[in-house]
């Protein structure tokens, strides 16, 4: 698999996870773990339970002052715990097509492009996760990279799903092609999506927050969808938010695939 190294400076803040609830997914996940950090004055029980967590995937758990996990999350909304993410590795597009193949399921992938907001990104990962994409796509500039945010925001779904970062996302639009996926570019001018069949091999392509999929994205893609508004909802609100978007698409796509 490909590794993704930053800079020892930026490091520390890229790769820390904070909340009950997404440092429980990160840990039941079987990612890499380095650190767990508890407060000293988190319950006992809860700490125990932490504790227990952490040493079955041989992360170190440390006892830290509250103000000072603040300082290190940034925020005082930790609930007393946080984790240190190992160093994040992607995945290769062949990591995702066999993905799909260990479930003798169609290929459905989700590619971001341009997504900067980790906030965003990370609840794309969440509903990919959910509707049972087999991977995420996105690429190595133009775009946000698995960071400890986008960690909180998947709800520790980063940690479970594949995640390929790509030197050029039209290539790797250009190969899941020629592999027999269809790719849906989600678009302003597409076709409704009521009127989309999302059955079979599929890939969502999500266009970055503010201009939307690039002018050779949209080229690249077989076909464009788009999600409709109730009328007279166009006065200044003319889109929905991107990780909105992609959960409505991914959930179809799980309609599709599950309906009988």
């Amino acid at each position: 698999m490909e590794k993704f190294t930053r800079d020892p400076a930026t490091e520390r803040t890229d790769t820390l996870v904070w909340g009950k609830n997404p440092v429980t997914e990160l840990l039941k996940s079987g990612g890499a773990v380095d650190t767990v950090y508890l407060t000293d004055t988190i319950p006992q029980p809860v700490a125990g339970y932490y504790t227990a967590l952490a040493k079955e995937c041989g992360a170190v758990v440390k006892r830290v002052p509250a103000n000072k996990l603040q300082k290190m999350c940034g925020t005082a909304e930790h609930q007393g715990v946080a984790a240190r993410a190992a160093e994040v590795e992607y995945a290769a597009l062949d990591d995702l097509f066999a993905a799909a193949e260990a479930k003798n399921e169609p290929p459905f992938f989700v590619l971001c492009d341009g997504i900067e907001d980790p906030h965003n990104l990370g609840a794309i990962v969440r509903s990919a996760y959910l509707c049972g994409a087999h991977g995420v796509i996105i690429p190595k500039r133009g775009g946000v990279g698995v960071t400890g945010t986008v960690m909180k925001s998947s709800a520790g779904a980063a940690a479970r799903l594949p995640i390929a970062r790509v030197p050029n996302l039209a290539q790797a639009i250009r190969t899941i092609k020629d592999r027999n996926v269809f790719v849906y570019c989600a678009d302003l001018g597409g076709a409704p999506l009521a009127k989309t069949d999302l059955s079979g091999a599929v890939a969502l392509v999500l266009g970055s927050e503010g201009a939307g999929p690039g002018a050779l994205t949209r080229k690249l893609c077989d076909a464009a969808v788009t999600l409709e508004m109730a009328p007279g909802q166009s006065t200044g609100v003319d889109s929905y938010n991107v990780s909105v978007a992609a959960g409505i698409l991914c959930y179809d796509v799980l309609r599709c695939r599950t309906r009988k």
